[in-house]
């Protein structure tokens, strides 16, 4: 799912930063967070996750509004499993990430996959869901070896 994924990416918000209520493309709730998401969130039309939904991205930076489209550098991606299948998180900014940057992008997903989590239980499902660290520079095939060495 990451192979051929190039170093500057076109992305889509589909979550604006601070918001709690994250939506499907035909408008459905997807999740409701119980804390507002410190983060812009969207997807990289033409690439597709292990969970069958487009590729997962995360915008640094100032609230951007739902539906905007952006071009910009990937600088990480995490390792994520929701449910079993693979759903990695695409990092994107216009400067490379800072160890604080790292470590609160590794602390909001652990926490987020503990909701995920909980929520897949409540509906039956027993497969794992996780944030398991930063993708290695090799695993970003054609990421320009954006997001590898260091570990939070």
């Amino acid at each position: 799912m990451l192979d051929g994924l190039p170093a500057i990416v076109d992305v889509e918000i589909e979550y604006p930063r601070w918001a709690m209520i994250k939506r499907r493309r035909d408008g459905r709730v997807d999740f409701v967070s119980p804390l507002p998401c410190p983060y812009n969130y969207g997807s990289i039309p033409g690439f597709v996750s292990g969970d069958g939904d487009a590729l997962d991205v995360v915008v640094l930076g100032g609230r951007v509004p739902v539906g905007t489209r952006l071009r910009l550098p990937v600088v990480a991606v995490l390792d994520f499993i929701d449910d079993g299948c693979a759903d990695p998180k695409v990092i994107c900014s216009e400067a490379p990430l800072s160890r604080p940057q790292r470590a609160g992008l590794r602390l909001f997903f652990a926490v987020y996959a503990t909701f995920k989590r909980s929520l897949a239980r409540a509906r039956g499902s027993r497969r794992p869901t996780r944030c398991a660290g930063w993708c290695e520079r090799a695993e970003l095939s054609g990421a320009g070896g954006a997001g590898g060495d260091e570990r939070a």
